[in-house]
Formats: structure tokens, C-alpha cells, sequence
């Protein structure tokens, strides 16, 4: 099958590269468009109790957006002040679009603010019709006026969106160029990489748009997407073009050194990309759109990285070829033979040291709060985190970015049944108070705000009461309580499922790439204590607030409850790619008849480098939204350098080696008819040998 590739893009290059160009400028013309279709809102599960409830109240009797202003700097009793805020409210009640205006209300805790509230009725003109409320409160003098809510923070979301992907691409790209450099030297084998990062952007963009008609897309799947189209298109090109810079050192025919090149490394990209795929699609097991709009683009992009490196690189190393220099003849890796002779004089020793440092630093896992978060998650220069704030200065009851514990009673308005509910709602020892509108002729919203955090054991109890206990008319429970505890519920019963997937779908192609029945369980259970070892570093910092200041962030006491899947899902992918990577190698010189503890050490020798440069060049990219302003994905993007960092190093360098050397001839054990079923579905490449009397390539990555 590789061959069948080769073949066609070596004797069709510029086919190919017009193709991929078509991509890149599909993907890009719809580019734009993509920030215009992102919500900041995710959480809802369809078919919950909390979803249906949000669904019935959105068709039925949709809750107008709202605006907040606060105004703050003087005497809240200022009769002045009170004025200019009057004249103020009144020029937004005459904005089309406004629909109600509220206060202004003085702030009982400093005294030093007023509250007004804009209510903005639905449709295509609430975002304008917010801009000129907010520009009409903006102008009571000598006193800051801070307005958001609605459709403002909407933008805001998507706006830092935007600016997260500028920044993260400023500060990784120019870091990359200079590993590149590093690692090849040529101006034409830098470009390389670096041209397939930028097709896999394009595709990102695309793939993001078309999800967005079915789906809707988080402003920060943009992001997520974005940094793994970069990371794996420059991880997959430089192992390609490292090693086709080998095989013209071999043999100095370029169509030779393709065609090895794509049935030896491309082998290990096909399976890598296959690996990462399987990781994301893990995500759809669970019923939330995002995470499954997630699991879906995220494996595209993956799919893209990959076919482009398997079809374009091929073409542009035919075309361009002679012109990138073969790699020189030097024995390289010798670091890495020393450190896997000295693991390997120590392995017992070596596994438990390793083993139990990743495991202190995934303790604090066990702790992991997840939640749906708040306008804290944007940067503290936003509108929205400074209207945050000054709610919780001046206005601390009112502190609340999510909704009411919403009950609605399948029971008209003036039903007896539904004001006995409504006092068994302000009852409830969790409930300060209860709102009542109608729902139709039929049904009745009750708008039960709860006391203190709408995420404390209080509001909890609240809702887990009116769901247990026989009411005087059938209800459905929704709201922000409801649904982060119909979202952990979600989680609990469907994480099971979706981690048997993720690791049976890894041991089945493992499995077909290794001939191994050992090899992929310990792939796997390492790839899991990397990933315990990265969320135990999220916690530390964004729940915990530890080393925080660097990152521009404070602990939360929460990490946002999508988090921990995306960086499970993306970090495993990641470290079966380097596991392939390194055991591509370790079974050539197995099979080639060396000692397992030989071929280990060869192995690591062997792609000790490539697998520390492409680790480097992923965990960059990473870095970049490690820095944004958007909190979620700074979580994600600390937790993937983690787990990469820990994987390229300690794990690579130490678990693996020291592993396998305990395992001795174990590795590679098969009982019968598991080495017959093998014999059928391993994929495997003829690889064109050079020409005779020539050089043998310094790493013959992933011959079978």
C-alpha cells in the first residue's frame, strides 16, 4: 500500500502538491468564517434531565441575553451620579432591540456602586442592540462603567480565541524554526516541516467548518485543533525527511531513497497517526457534543497531518530532493547508549525510581475537581473578568455567571399543585429564593436561586431533593447545578467505556505493529501513569494556584470539566506515537538478530535524537497556548508539555528500556495462534534495498 503511494507521488508530483494546494486554499477561504460560528457555551448533554429542561425552556419561553453594567468610583447615594445613571438607563430603553431595564441598585457592601441590567430580546440584532446599550451607559462621567453579559462576552470568548492562535503561532513558529535548524541545517529541510504544519492548519479550519453545520464548535476547539494540526505535522515531517536525509546518504538516487523512506518511516507515521486517531475517537463515546465534535475534528486533523505526510512529502522530496543534503556520516546517540546501559545494569531499580516519581506527581489527580467555570477563565484585561470582579467587590450576592436551579411543573401557572411546589422549592434549605413564570398553557418554570455557590453542596443537595422526593406535580430539574451533576454522572458511567475503547483499539494496532502481546499492555499502562502524571500537574496549578503567577493565571478551585478528557485523549495518542517511534527501531534489531537488551540499546540509540527533537518541536507548539489567555486551554496546554516532556524523557528513556530489559526475550512472545493471526494483519512494507556497496543508513526506523 505504501509502495502503491510512493509510487504515484514520486511519478506525479506537482498532481499532488496542486491537490494539497486546493486544500490549503479551501481550508483557509473558509478560515475567517470559523471565528464566526464558535459558542462559548458547552456542558448541555442531550437527553438529560438538564438538557431537556434547557431544551423545552430555549423553544418554549427563551430567557431575553443580558447585559450587566456596574458603576462604581462614587457614592452610590450621589444624587448627581443618580441622575446621569437615570438619563443613562433611559437613552438604552429607546435602543431597538432593548426590552427591559432595570435599577439602578446600590451596592450594600461599599456603597460605592450601582447595578443597572439590560434584558435583550432574541435575534439577529442583539449583538448591535448590545453595543449601543453598553456605549450609552459608557457615557456617565466620572465614574467606571464596566458592561458585559450577552452577546458582549460572547465575543469576547471568541475574540480571545482568535488571539490565542496569533500568539500561540508568534511564539512557537520562530522556537521551531530554530529547532529545525538545529536538527537539519538546510534551508529546503526546514521548509518541509514546517509547509505541512501550515496544510494541517488549513485543513483545521476546514474540518472546523464543516463540523459546524451538524455541531456546535467551542471557541476553543479551534485552539485544540490548531495546536495538534501544528505539533503532529511538524512531528510527522521531520521523522520523514530525517530519514529520507539517511537513505540518500545510502544511496544517492532520490526515487530509491523515497520509496525506503515511506516503507520504513512512513510505516511509522501511518501507524502513529493511526494511534492518535484511535486516542480521539475515544471522545465520542461520550454523549456531549463538544467532546464528540472534538473526537471527530481532532481525529481529521490527525488524518490530514498524517495523509500529508504520507502523499505531499513524498512528491516535494521527489521534485526537490537533490536538493536537501544527505545526513552525514557520524555515529550519532552514543548519550543515549550510555543511559540505556547504565538502566539497564539497574532495571528493577530504575523502574520503581521512575515509576514512583510519576506517581507523586499524579497524586494530586486524586483531587481533581472539574466544573463548568466562569468569566475567571478569561484574562483579567477582558471586560467580562473585570465586570467579574466588580460584582464580587460591590455586589457579591450577585456574583453568579450561571443560571438558577430551574424546576419545571408540568401544571398550568394557577394550578393549587404548583404553589404547593413552589413552597417546597423555598423550602429547601439550599434555595434563597423562587421565581414563577409561565410555560405555555400547561407548564411552569420555577427559578429557584440557590444559596452560595451554585456548585456547593447546598445547591447540590437542592437539586438531588427535588429529584428524589415526590412532589406535588411531576418536575424536571435543570439549571447550571443540574448540570454539572449530570455531567460527572455522564462521566462516570461512560469513562469506563470509552477507556476500554481507547486501549483496546491501541493493543489491536500495537499489536499489528509490534507482533508483541507484552509490548502493547506496557504501552499502555505507561501512557496512562504519563497521563495521571499531567493532570496531577493541573491540579497543582489551576485548581491549587501553585507556580500559577508565570502561567497568568490563579487557582480556581476547579479545572474546567472538559480538561481532563481532551488531555487524556490527545496526551495518550502522543505517547503510543513515540512508543511506536522507539519500538520501530528496538524490533528491527531484534529481528536482525540482536540480544533484547542489544537491541533496546541500539534502539534508543538509534532514535534517542529524533524522538528528543520531535518531542521538543510538539511540546513548543503546546507551550504557545500554554501562554494564551483562555484558561481552559492553558490547562490543556501545560498538561500535554507534561505528559510529553515526561514521555520523551522518563518514560522513553528510562520506564521503556528498563522494562524491556526485565522482559528480556519475553517482549517478543507469542503463543500460537496469536503469532498465525499476526502473520495476517501485521502491516508490513517491502523495502527496496540500496544499490549494492552502498552505505547502510544510520537509522532504519520501522523495518520489519
Amino acid at each position: 500500500m505504501l509502495g502503491r503511494i510512493s509510487g504515484f507521488s514520486t511519478r506525479r508530483p506537482w498532481l499532488v502538491v496542486v491537490l494539497w494546494l486546493a486544500v490549503a486554499a479551501a481550508g483557509f477561504g473558509v478560515g475567517g468564517r470559523v471565528f464566526g460560528v464558535l459558542v462559548s457555551d458547552v456542558g448541555v448533554l442531550p437527553g438529560s434531565e438538564s438538557g431537556r429542561t434547557a431544551q423545552w425552556i430555549e423553544d418554549n419561553s427563551p430567557s431575553p441575553a443580558r447585559l450587566t453594567a456596574v458603576v462604581s468610583g462614587r457614592p452610590a447615594d450621589d444624587p448627581a451620579l443618580r441622575r446621569e445613571v437615570g438619563a443613562a438607563m433611559e437613552a438604552v430603553r429607546a435602543v431597538p432591540g432593548v426590552v427591559a431595564v432595570n435599577g439602578p441598585l446600590a451596592s450594600r457592601t461599599t456603597g460605592r456602586a450601582l447595578l443597572v441590567e439590560v434584558a435583550l430580546a432574541p435575534g439577529e440584532g442583539q449583538e448591535a442592540a448590545a453595543r449601543a446599550a453598553a456605549d450609552r451607559l459608557r457615557a456617565v462621567d466620572g465614574a467606571t462603567v464596566t458592561v458585559a453579559g450577552g452577546p458582549l462576552s460572547e465575543r469576547e470568548f471568541t475574540e480571545q480565541a482568535q488571539r490565542d492562535v496569533a500568539r500561540a503561532e508568534m511564539l512557537s513558529l520562530p522556537v521551531v524554526l530554530v529547532l529545525l535548524v538545529v536538527v537539519f541545517g538546510g534551508l529546503l529541510a526546514i521548509g518541509l516541516p514546517l509547509l505541512v504544519a501550515v496544510l494541517g492548519t488549513a485543513g483545521t479550519f476546514g474540518v472546523l467548518y464543516a463540523f459546524s453545520a451538524v455541531t456546535d464548535i467551542s471557541v476553543y476547539a479551534v485552539q485544540v485543533t490548531t495546536m495538534l494540526a501544528v505539533g503532529l505535522g511538524v512531528d510527522y515531517a521531520l521523522l520523514m525527511v530525517s530519514r529520507f536525509r539517511e537513505e540518500r546518504r545510502a544511496d544517492p538516487d532520490v526515487a530509491g531513497a523515497v520509496a525506503r523512506t515511506v516503507a520504513t518511516a512512513g510505516r511509522t507515521v501511518l501507524f502513529s497517526g493511526l494511534t492518535v486517531a484511535v486516542a480521539l475517537l475515544g471522545l465520542t463515546v461520550f454523549p456531549d457534543p463538544f467532546l464528540r465534535s472534538m473526537g471527530l475534528a481532532g481525529t481529521a486533523v490527525v488524518l490530514v497531518d498524517m495523509l500529508a505526510a504520507l502523499t505531499l512529502l513524498p512528491a516535494l522530496l521527489a521534485r526537490f530532493g537533490r536538493r536537501i543534503a544527505p545526513a552525514k556520516a557520524r555515529e550519532g546517540g552514543a548519550g543515549f547508549a550510555r543511559v540505556a546501559r547504565a538502566v539497564q545494569r539497574r532495571p528493577l531499580l530504575t523502574l520503581a525510581a521512575a515509576a514512583a516519581a510519576m506517581a507523586a506527581l499524579a497524586l494530586p489527580a486524586a483531587r481533581l475537581h472539574i466544573s463548568l467555570g466562569d468569566p475567571g477563565m478569561l484574562p483579567a484585561s477582558t471586560t467580562t473578568h473585570r465586570l467579574w470582579d466588580e460584582l464580587h467587590t460591590h455586589f457579591p450576592e450577585r456574583a453568579r455567571w450561571s443560571d438558577d436551579i430551574q424546576v419545571i411543573a408540568h401544571a398550568a401557572p394557577g394550578d393549587p399543585r404548583v404553589a404547593e411546589l413552589r413552597r417546597t422549592v423555598a423550602a429547601l434549605p439550599g434555595v434563597a429564593e423562587v421565581r414563577t413564570r409561565g410555560l405555555g398553557p400547561a407548564r411552569t418554570l420555577l427559578s429557584a436561586v440557590p444559596r452560595g455557590d451554585a456548585d456547593g453542596p447546598a445547591a447540590r443537595d437542592a437539586v438531588r431533593a427535588l429529584r428524589e422526593t415526590r412532589t406535588p406535580v411531576p418536575v424536571e430539574v435543570g439549571g447550571y447545578t443540574a448540570r454539572l451533576i449530570d455531567y460527572r454522572a455522564m462521566l462516570a458511567d461512560r469513562l469506563p467505556w470509552a477507556a476500554a475503547a481507547v486501549a483496546l483499539g491501541t493493543l489491536a494496532l500495537l499489536f499489528a505493529f509490534t507482533g508483541s502481546l507484552l509490548l502493547p499492555v506496557k504501552a499502555v499502562l505507561t501512557n496512562l501513569l504519563g497521563i495521571g502524571s499531567a493532570l496531577g500537574v493541573v491540579v497543582r496549578v489551576f485548581q491549587d494556584g501553585h507556580l500559577a503567577g508565570p502561567l497568568g493565571t490563579e487557582g480556581t478551585g476547579y479545572v474546567h470539566l472538559t480538561v481532563p478528557m481532551l488531555i487524556g485523549a490527545i496526551a495518550f495518542g502522543l505517547s503510543v506515537d513515540y512508543e511506536v517511534f522507539l519500538l520501530s527501531r528496538i524490533r528491527e534489531r531484534w529481528l536482525a538478530g540482536d540480544a533484547p537488551s542489544a537491541a533496546v540499546a541500539e534502539g534508543l540509540r538509534r532514535t534517542g535524537g529524533i524522538v528528543t527533537a520531535a518531542a521538543l518541536t510538539i511540546a513548543v507548539v503546546f507551550a504557545g497556548f500554554a501562554f494564551g489567555g483562555f484558561a481552559p486551554v492553558k490547562a490543556i496546554g501545560l498538561g500535554l508539555v507534561t505528559a510529553i516532556v515526561l514521555d520523551a524523557t522518563v518514560v522513553r528513556i528510562l520506564l521503556v528500556p528498563a522494562t524491556m530489559t526485565l522482559l528480556g526475550r519475553r517482549n517478543w512472545w507469542l503463543p500460537g495462534p496469536l503469532r498465525r493471526l499476526h502473520a495476517r494483519v501485521a502491516l508490513s512494507e517491502a523495502v527496496p534495498p540500496p544499490p549494492a556497496g552502498a552505505a547502510a543508513p544510520d537509522d532504519r526506523v520501522g523495518v520489519r
